[in-house]
């Protein structure tokens, strides 16, 4: 729980021209033949002409038909990847980049089994190849004049930007394709493109989201890191922000140092964390509806001076248009010649939307690693666990990363060293304002417009990371560091505003699961601390009865949770006997009808909460004939953990549910005593 794979930008689509248009349409619209595989035959056929030209355009419709699921097992049944992967070594840049694409389009799409058989029909072979020709190409210094050596490197950016986004998607799948990425020396060769990024962002970006997914878990591949190597990952980090893409590429590379934590010296853990938390805070501190307002405020004046520059070009040769052939034709060319000058001037036709997507995606992935900071090292056990943070710093110590021979981090100093900082950078406050619905304004205009309206659904995200980030805060940090008890209060009332202002919040598994999780960890955190609970009786039934419907086991699991908190802290205040009476009904029915044995076993364990202690519990208790219910129940429950529990639930569960059992006879055996002594 707390990672999440991070959405990829969508690359801009191949338009191939020619003879290969039809092609390319026809793998589109499955037309190009008289069989579902009619197009991936016709295509793949043509990766092995002759012309460059044919193969070229081959590769680009292969890169369309792709991305429709329903056509993957027959390009399989063809052996798609064993026919593109020579091409990724074609002569020709042009087939090289398209044939990545390819494949980039197919491991994206395609998911963990096909980028597993990718790996086994050996695509990772001419895949190093080709990422070791491309940095080889470029610290070439051959080409000449500068215009043509220019053109060749960019090609070379481009293909080299393809192929490592193949080696990110593949290896984020497969360990054997980590385990080759090991092997290979790869790691030197994408920090090699990674050190180009003050000329090479877009290149830059794609290997930062390589090396946090490579360097995750991989104990084999720390060693490999040299001072050198570090250095380059310091030297992105302390750099200026130049753009919103830039600040992407610096959070992306912060997040490949959390996963290095485990080979830096003790001795500067305080200034790397604080480093890292202090650009993960300025991240967070940019208001992302703000911004989308801004940027495409300033897209639409883009458009309105480009096309008044235009009319412009258009109008001032029209008055030079002269009727001789020859003068005629030179006017021509002069126009085509200025406009592409003017043109030249102008940003990137998605310049703002590029780099408003740069922001939100770098917000999400701030979340994501402050989640990470605050989540238990241990694989087996996928609750968040409490840790602590550092004094302040705002740079790293000159050469800090140089000393790889020292003190490596202690779990306690590294626990210290993140509370610490999440509170001087005051984490807690900024990921607070991130829970926010976004902003409507934006919101609207991103309706209002087709290509910003995927940006809601990256909004909307944000604010689900925050709430799962905000549950990890509340469990980690001390009361006082989180604002106190009235602190808690305000934040408890706004989640609750966040909640039932939504009418169809039952709907939104996503949204549902990450308000559940917050509140289910501030409610806790606020009974253990004997802080007064704001959520009405009322509120709290409406929430669990659109909750438990959910098809979110997890959804599931918080709402009975939560019962389970307020109901044991309202059985020890008087008059609160009917309001335990629905609660009691209210998992008991959750107990004996939730297909999902941990949801049972999170209603059972609620119930000894609520149920455990208190003269109104008890009055509750036999008013609602829990001690029968519970002990018809029992004998069920033992065959459904035999029965269903083998091969459905991990061995950590079956080790909660087992305890669950367990404090069941105990739990029954109490209950007897307490009916004995209320009904004598």
């Amino acid at each position: 729980m707390g990672k999440s794979r991070t959405k990829r930008f969508k690359r801009p689509q191949f338009s191939p021209t020619g003879d290969c248009q039809a092609d390319a349409a026809a793998a589109v619209n499955g037309t190009g033949g008289e069989d579902d595989d009619g197009p991936a035959v016709e295509l793949l056929e043509k990766l092995q002409h002759p012309s460059a030209e044919v193969r070229e355009c081959a590769c680009a419709g292969l890169a369309r038909l792709v991305q429709q699921r329903p056509a993957l097992p027959g390009l399989a049944r063809r052996d798609a990847v064993r026919r593109l992967g020579p091409l990724l070594l074609d002569p020709s840049l042009a087939v090289r980049e398209t044939a990545a694409g390819a494949l980039r389009n197919l491991s994206a799409c395609g998911g963990f089994e096909v980028c597993d058989d990718m790996v086994t029909k050996d695509i990772m072979t001419p895949l190093v190849a080709l990422l070791k020709e491309c940095s080889a190409g470029l610290d070439s210094n051959e080409m000449s004049p500068q215009e043509k050596k220019d053109q060749k490197r960019n090609s070379i950016e481009n293909i080299a930007n393809e192929a490592v986004n193949v080696l990110w998607n593949i290896c984020e799948c497969s360990s054997r394709a980590v385990s080759i990425f090991n092997k290979e020396g790869c790691l030197e060769i994408v920090l090699k493109y990674l050190s180009r990024f003050p000329t090479s962002v877009d290149l830059a970006i794609s290997v930062a989201y390589c090396l946090q997914t490579v360097t995750e878990d991989n104990p084999e591949l720390l060693k490999s890191f040299s001072a050198t190597a570090l250095h380059v990952l310091e030297s992105v980090l302390l750099s200026p922000v130049s753009s919103m893409e830039s600040l992407l590429l610096k959070t992306l590379v912060a997040g490949t140092i959390w996963n290095l934590k485990d080979i830096i010296p003790c001795k500067s853990q305080a200034e790397i964390i604080n480093a890292l938390l202090k650009i993960l805070a300025e991240v967070l501190e940019m208001d992302t509806g703000e911004t989308v307002i801004q940027m495409k405020e300033a897209e639409m004046q883009r458009l309105k001076t480009a096309a008044e520059a235009e009319e412009i070009l258009e109008n001032t040769n029209g008055d030079d248009l002269i009727e001789d052939d020859e003068m005629e034709g030179i006017s021509r060319k002069r126009k085509v010649r200025r406009k592409t000058f003017v043109s030249d001037l102008l940003p990137a036709t998605d310049k703002e939307l590029r780099e408003t997507m740069a922001l939100l995606t770098a917000q999400q992935t701030a979340l994501e690693i402050i989640v990470n900071m605050c989540c238990n090292e241990d694989p087996s056990d996928d609750e968040w666990e409490e840790l602590s943070s550092s004094d302040e710093s705002d740079a790293f110590m000159e050469n800090s990363f140089n000393e790889c021979g020292g003190q490596l981090f202690s779990p306690l100093c590294l626990s210290h060293e993140v509370h610490t900082a999440l509170t001087n950078y005051l984490i807690p406050k900024k990921v607070f304002e991130k829970t926010a619905f976004p902003n409507s304004i934006a919101v609207d205009i991103c309706c209002r417009n087709p290509t910003w309206k995927p940006l809601i659904r990256k909004m909307n995200t944000i604010q689900c990371r925050a709430l799962l980030c905000l549950q990890s805060l509340v469990a980690l940090l001390d009361v006082e560091h989180l604002g106190g008890a009235a602190a808690l209060q305000t934040l408890a009332q706004h989640l609750s505003q966040l909640l039932f202002s939504q009418p169809d919040f039952a709907k939104r598994a996503d949204f549902l699961e990450a308000i559940s999780s917050a509140l289910r960890a501030l409610l806790q955190t606020m009974a253990s601390k004997n802080i007064s609970q704001c959520m009405t009786p009322d509120q709290l039934m409406t929430l669990c009865r659109g909750g438990i419907h959910s098809s979110n086991v997890g959804v599931r699991v918080n709402v009975v949770s939560i019962l389970g908190i307020t109901g044991s802290v309202l059985a020890k205040e008087d008059g609160t006997l009917e309001t335990l009476k629905n609660i009691g009904c209210f998992l008991l029915e959750v107990t004996t009808k939730d297909p999902s044995l941990v949801v049972a076993g999170e209603a059972l364990d609620a119930l000894f909460d609520v149920f455990a202690d208190g003269k109104e519990a008890e009055r509750a208790s036999i008013q609602i004939k829990l001690l029968s219910a519970l002990k018809e129940f029992q004998p069920v429950f033992k065959m459904k953990i035999r029965k269903e529990g083998k091969g459905n639930y991990s061995t950590d569960q079956l080790c909660v549910l087992d305890n669950v059992k367990m404090n069941l006879r105990r739990f029954i055996a109490y209950q007897e005593t307490v009916e004995k002594r209320v009904t004598s």
